[in-house]
């Protein structure tokens, strides 16, 4: 194979070895200080235990990570995380995809609908929170007294289901527009020669799509899912703290959410540090499945 760089392709060559450093200076100098060294204190402090004020510290090793496997409610909220992420991950692609499917048929006032479906990534975690929360409100929300005319009687303050089920639909509200935008796109990158030709054969729209259409988005699919798992884990703290902050009890109290109650709220500096080790040692394992299974097969 000849290693000739073809005349068409433009190469860029410095004058000097510091010129490229000086160039990735002020993103390495914004990495290390919002992410290298909050993450290096964090497992610092993971190690070591400390007081209430942060005044006396004492090196007690990985005895903070021993505490979390042996604590019930630690446990108790990293399977609340793993419920809620699923439930977030499937109905958030699933209602994406519908939505990307119709949207895409669309003749006349597409764009109107497209804009619509892309509002809700605008608004704030806690601003989502919060509205859903008042929709939800068991005196004066309006969903929740519809519910009621219907013989249901929803209360997320006293009902665990319902909390879930309320923090749950805030946050694949929230998500949805993102979903929506890369389903879109896909559906609008299949070659329309493809759908034609399976027309031609007979298909029907059905069959177009669990045949042609859902195969070609399977890696656009995949990226989505470890996103929306992300997005599950870490993102969803504001929607959490303003709508359940955790209750009813603890039954809604993620991974996220823990991390802040035990280290703002318990001052529980040391097990609130080892709690956002773990987080983040599942963020850099996501991120690894993305780039090592989506990256990889992905086309843009």
């Amino acid at each position: 194979m000849s290693n000739e760089t073809p005349s068409n392709e433009k190469r860029v060559r410095f004058r000097g070895s510091w010129l490229p450093w000086l160039l990735l200076a002020p993103q390495l100098l914004i990495i290390s200080i919002f992410f290298f060294w909050p993450a290096g204190q964090a497992l610092l402090q993971s190690l070591q235990l400390s007081d209430a004020f942060g005044t006396s510290t004492e090196w007690v090793g990985l005895d903070n990570f021993r505490a979390l496997i042996a604590d019930d409610t630690y446990l108790a909220s990293f399977r609340t995380t793993a419920v809620f992420s699923l439930l977030v991950a499937t109905l958030g692609i699933g209602l994406s995809l519908v939505l990307a499917f119709f949207a895409d048929r669309v003749v006349r006032g597409a764009l109107i609908y497209r804009s619509l479906l892309i509002l809700p990534y605008a608004v704030a975690p806690v601003v989502a929170g919060v509205l859903w929360l008042f929709l939800f409100s068991p005196s004066v929300g309006v969903v929740a007294y519809a519910l009621g005319r219907l013989g249901f009687e929803w209360n997320a303050l006293l009902d665990s289901d319902h909390a879930m089920a309320l923090i749950v639909i805030a946050a694949v509200w929230k998500q949805i527009s993102y979903n929506f935008l890369f389903f879109l796109a896909g559906f609008q990158s299949i070659p329309r020669s493809l759908i034609e030709a399976a027309a031609i054969d007979g298909a029907g729209v059905w069959r177009r799509l669990a045949g042609i259409q859902l195969p070609l988005l399977a890696p656009t699919t995949f990226f989505l899912l470890v996103v929306n798992t992300v997005y599950a884990f870490f993102d969803t703290f504001g929607i959490v703290d303003a709508t359940t902050r955790g209750g009813p009890g603890r039954d809604t109290a993620i991974l996220v959410y823990k991390v802040y109650f035990d280290g703002f709220k318990a001052m529980d500096l040391g097990s609130s540090a080892a709690q956002s080790v773990v987080l983040m040692a599942i963020v850099i394992a996501l991120t690894a499945i993305q780039f090592r299974y989506v990256d990889r097969r992905v086309h843009y």
